[in-house]
Order: structure tokens, then sequence, then C-alpha cells
């Protein structure tokens, strides 16, 4: 597929696909005219990017985990787990951090909700 099947399918920009290219995040085939060609597996791997870049990584960090996917060594993989190990830290702790923020958000709530239900119905608004 082109590059404009590629980006509807995803709905993904083809401003974003070039720059996916020009970080090292996506390889396509070129044609001799010099268009870019992809596959199935182009989409699976932009909905992954976009997986990421929407978890807070950036396009560097992605591009360390890349190699070991596209060029598997043992030298490579080595070093795209010790990032993704990193960032699935630096994940886990946002997730948990997250996690308490909506449970105080919670409390409050229902706090909110038990003083509006014990309020007597025509209560005057307080002055903002």
């Amino acid at each position: 597929m082109r590059i404009g099947e590629l980006s509807a399918r995803t709905g993904v920009s083809r401003r974003s696909l070039r720059y996916y290219e020009e970080q090292g995040l996506l390889v396509s085939s070129r044609s001799p005219s010099g268009q870019r060609y992809y596959d199935e597996g182009h989409v699976e791997r932009v909905a992954l990017i976009q997986a990421f870049l929407a978890a807070g990584l950036s396009s560097g960090t992605i591009a360390g985990m890349v190699p070991c996917m596209a060029e598997p060594s043992a030298s490579r993989a080595e070093r795209a787990l010790e990032v993704m190990g990193r960032e699935r830290d630096r994940l886990s702790s946002a997730i948990e951090s997250l996690t308490a923020a909506r449970a105080a958000l919670d409390r409050l709530i229902d706090e909110n909700r038990r003083y509006l239900a014990a309020a007597p119905p025509g209560a005057a608004p307080e002055p903002r």
C-alpha cells in the first residue's frame, strides 16, 4: 500500500509517517520512482508507535527499542531490553500516581455528593 492508504488506515498523517521514517521507527520499501510502499505489518507497527507516543515515550526512546525488532542481534536486544525495562518502570510509576489521583478524586466526588444530598432543598447557592 502507498503512504496515503497507510495514513487512512491508521489515522496518522502522511507527515507523521514520514517523520517516523526519518527517525528510523518505520522502514518502507521504495519503487523505482521513489514512492513509499508499506505492507500489513506497517499498520501494526504504526499502532505500536502511536501507543508508545501516547504513553509518553519519545521518538528517540522508541528508536532505541526498534532496532531489535527490525534487525535482531544479541547486542541490540540487550540495549533494547534495558530501554524497555526503564520505560516500563516509568510507566508503572505514572500509573500508580494516576491511580492515586483518581482515588482522591473519587473521595472528593463522594463527599460532594453526600453534601449535596444533605443540603436542604432550594438552598441558596453560595456567592462566587
